[in-house]
């Protein structure tokens, strides 16, 4: 019978139910009759139930069955019993069948929709080998069936940049840009609890995948807002731009780094960009308005080899040493800053030690090292993450006189330096007040979804919207999971399917306020203009 049914008192089950709330035993009798009818197959069992224990039914039994039927997730069943030639419907019936008619449809949209994102998932794109060309069809596809025009560059090759538009009523505004990337990081498959790319959905409706969070689930999200929108009615004003992006995972300069150097490129008239943010572990949603710039550097002493026995000064471990311990007090005192709640995480510069490299090598010991003798060289590899806000040229002289001074015999090298400043020589941040009506439009579009969002934080990592930003576009990092733990990179990374779901109604409010023109964005577009 599946859920229990509720009886009223047995001294009154001839009667008429009342308000449809409760079943009598005609009620429990042809629910019974439907669900078995329905168990044995075929239109015509099911109608004969109609027929002998439905039709009988006066209106407020017959209300209570729909109602009854449809807590059983039996809507398409429920659907069925038309009114009949001898049943009295009125007004609330009728609603009560329209209601039950959108509930089952957008039972079934939202089936096609994780469908939808789960496919995407179980596209392997991890690196070293992402199987880009599996998610380009995939984004193709979809693309075909949303009507919307699609090209696909190539500024590396095998590289694919996939850029989807939709052409505004008016093309000359400033466009919107709506930015993902297609790859993910490894996956240690025997450390989650299904497979990495299954795209396994839990009982509580856990989509379980790498890519679910960080970020492929924004990507779709986009294209199912965007699916809505059409679906309505919605012709936007401004162009609408989706830009899907290979190698973000690896620092993205062969995609959205080449990408915003290109001619096609400024031909969009990009006017604001979105982008990936962070999950939240609590009710508020985040946005980030500018990150962190990585700093990767390479810190290496030097000194003189000797036996492992000896005892003296100026060995490189010895030099080595004594910086990493400089390096550990500078990060604890940024630390405390966090942990004291005086300072978010993207707003303090920290450093990581990555990897350490020294010893000479030897297959023939058990260690796989020499024992006995003290290296020449050592090194450390430091991920060091600079806020927009931070005194870079202090940071500097900090590496250089108290990290690897060289009066240490030490050395040290920037691998990867990422500006802080935008190409005008301004801090690379997006402004989140009424001077910037991005700004305000997007703060808008989250009230009118009825987001809850916090305070605009500066992103801890780093992303592609950096490129964006360091050419003076506007960038907003957002990704709609409230109530999700942050597991981007981690093992069992998962996105459950309803706060995905939320997210596209999040989105649909967002791109529809940002592609709607109005005479109080015409200062803005005057400023594009200029």
């Amino acid at each position: 019978m599946g859920n229990a049914i509720t009886m009223r008192d047995r001294s009154k089950n001839r009667r008429p139910t009342q308000r449809g709330r409760y079943l009598s035993i005609e009620g429990i009798q042809a629910v019974q009759a439907l669900k078995r009818a329905k168990t044995r197959g075929g239109q015509d069992s099911v109608a004969s139930a109609i027929e002998t224990k439905v039709r009988r039914l006066v209106k407020f039994d017959l209300m209570a069955v729909l109602r009854e039927l449809q807590s059983q997730g039996e809507g398409l069943l429920a659907f069925q019993l038309r009114p009949m030639e001898k049943t009295t419907i009125n007004t609330s019936f009728l609603l009560l069948l329209l209601a039950l008619l959108t509930t089952v449809a957008a039972a079934e949209d939202d089936d096609a929709t994780i469908a939808r994102f789960q496919e995407y998932l179980r596209i392997d794109t991890s690196h070293p080998s992402p199987d880009y060309a599996a998610a380009t069809r995939f984004l193709l596809a979809q693309a075909e069936s949303l009507g919307l025009s699609a090209k696909t560059l190539e500024f590396a090759p095998g590289k694919p940049l996939v850029l989807l538009s939709w052409p505004g009523l008016r093309p000359s505004l400033p466009s919107l840009l709506l930015n993902s990337h297609t790859d993910v990081v490894p996956a240690e498959s025997h450390k989650w609890h299904h497979p990495p790319f299954s795209a396994f959905t839990d009982s509580d409706g856990k989509i379980v995948s790498r890519g679910s969070q960080d970020m492929k689930c924004v990507g779709i999200q986009y294209l199912e807002a965007i699916r809505r929108l059409k679906a309505k009615g919605f012709s936007p004003d401004r162009s609408i731009h989706l830009s899907f992006v290979p190698d973000e995972e690896i620092g993205g300069r062969d995609g959205v780094g080449a990408f915003v150097k290109s001619n096609q490129f400024l031909e969009l008239n990009v006017g604001v960009v979105l982008d990936e943010g962070l999950a939240s572990p609590g009710e508020e949603y985040r946005v980030f308005y500018g990150e962190r710039s990585p700093w990767w550097t390479v810190i290496k002493a030097r000194g003189a080899p000797g036996h492992g026995a000896r005892m003296y000064d100026g060995t490189a471990m010895e030099n080595l040493v004594k910086s990493l311990e400089v390096i550990r007090r500078f990060r604890t005192s940024q630390f405390d800053l966090v942990k004291a709640g005086r300072k978010a995480e993207g707003e303090v510069v920290s450093v990581n030690m990555v990897f350490l490299n020294a010893g000479t090598p030897s297959s023939a010991s058990r260690t796989g090292f020499v024992m006995n003798v003290q290296p020449s060289e050592a090194e450390a590899g430091l991920d060091i993450r600079v806020p927009p806000n931070a005194d870079v040229e202090a940071l500097e002289r900090r590496i250089a006189e108290e990290w690897a001074p060289s009066s240490r015999n030490m050395t040290f090298e920037f691998k990867d330096k990422v500006p802080v400043y935008d190409m005008f020589g301004k801090p690379a941040i997006t402004a989140i007040d009424s001077s910037n009506q991005w700004w305000m439009m997007l703060e808008k579009a989250l009230k009118k979804a009825n987001v809850k969002l916090g305070k605009p934080e500066i992103f801890p990592a780093s992303t592609d919207a950096r490129y964006f930003r360091q050419r003076g576009i506007p960038a907003f990092g957002f990704s709609p999971m409230a109530n999700t733990p942050i597991l981007l990179h981690d093992h069992n990374e998962f996105l459950n399917k309803v706060e995905y779901l939320k997210g596209i109604a999040i989105y649909e409010s967002i791109i529809k306020e940002f592609a709607t023109y109005s005479e109080s964005t015409k200062d803005e577009e005057s400023r594009a203009e200029l």
